[in-house]
């Protein structure tokens, strides 16, 4: 079989910033054959810079040159285009979140199984050399019991973009940076069922005048999105999580945490840490050295890519993600209703 042919839906930040890179690294393997954009303009100038052959206005059209697409659109888009692609027989690797709603993740998910082509969602953080190792230690903590996962930083409201904007997004901090490690530390539990989520949100700081932000400007009358978020989540195997996630918090630093704690042990991810009680003492072990590949977006194309040749197993499974935005629409409907 020749190389993977690859179309690439929407190619601004993340498209120029992670995807692209990753799959030009992987030429033996693959080969970007053509993008689309709303703006054609940016898509011609993308084309040319990166020696792309085919530049559509309408991504359907794409279809017919490609195996496999990558798609970098607005929340908004992901379903509606990943269920065209599937349905024209075409792989699909969709930026996270899966979509915004659970609903629109279902429908994908039905679209995958229909047309059997493989579908993954780009939870990068999930291959991450920290994140991989901690899958491998999982085996030393048992039964996790409690975990705690922080995503936060202090005053970085992304001010490009459409990050901001509610009805493209469908939420703030939560749907843009917490759900990674919300996917991260539920794949590290082994995936339980969650059966009741309480959530909390707030937007206060972003909504007042003159606040300062370290990621540019954004208007404060018109920001509609959540800039901090905590949830308790429990599972139906007696696991509960603590999350905190936040754009804006004042606090010291910025804070990337997950911690489960287990039965046998406990683990910590950033930094990479093993907790065990064994021979009458409390031990701290930290790795020497962890394998893997330093970028995760390059280990993430590859995933793909071998997914798709049927020689490997997606790390990122779209059933998973289907349960990380079913907590993100129970977080957000627990809010509301408070």
């Amino acid at each position: 079989m020749g190389k993977l042919q690859f179309g690439i839906i929407g190619v601004g930040g993340i498209a120029q910033g992670r995807h692209i890179p990753a799959l030009q690294a992987l030429k033996e393997e693959c080969v970007i054959t053509a993008v689309s954009d709303v703006n054609k303009e940016r898509a011609q100038e993308v084309a040319a810079k990166y020696n792309i052959v085919h530049v559509f206005d309408d991504y359907h059209d794409m279809f017919n040159v490609v195996d496999a697409v990558i798609i970098c659109t607005p929340n908004k888009f992901h379903a509606e285009i990943t269920v065209a692609a599937l349905e024209a027989g075409v792989h699909v690797l969709c930026e996270k979140p899966m979509a915004l709603s659970a609903e629109e993740c279902e429908k994908m998910l039905e679209a995958s199984q229909r047309s059997n082509k493989v579908l993954a969602i780009a939870y990068h953080y999930r291959f991450m050399k920290n994140s991989q190792a901690a899958k491998q230690l999982m085996k030393e903590v048992g039964t996790p019991l409690v975990t705690r996962v922080q995503a936060l930083r202090r005053r970085k409201v992304p001010g490009w973009g459409v990050f901001t904007n509610k009805s493209l997004q469908g939420g703030g901090s939560l749907i843009d940076y917490g759900c990674h490690l919300l996917d991260l530390a539920i794949w590290l539990m082994g995936s339980p069922k969650h059966i009741s989520v309480n959530g909390s949100t707030y937007n206060m700081l972003s909504k007042t005048p003159n606040s300062v932000n370290q990621w540019g400007a954004f208007d404060h009358e018109t920001f509609d999105v959540d800039d901090h978020v905590t949830a308790y989540i429990k599972f139906e195997n007696g696991a509960s999580l603590l999350l905190e996630t936040s754009w804006a918090a004042n606090i010291l630093d910025d804070q990337e945490h997950v911690s489960i704690s287990g039965v046998e042990g406990g683990i910590s991810v950033f930094p990479l840490e093993l907790y065990t009680a064994k021979n009458g003492m409390l031990m701290n072990s930290q790795p020497a050295w962890v394998p893997g590949e330093d970028d995760p977006g390059l280990a993430q194309a590859k995933n793909f890519i071998d997914a798709c040749l049927g020689q490997a197993e997606l790390i990122v499974k779209p059933e998973e993600a289907l349960q990380v935005s079913q907590i993100i629409d129970e977080i957000y409907k627990s809010a509301d209703a408070k």
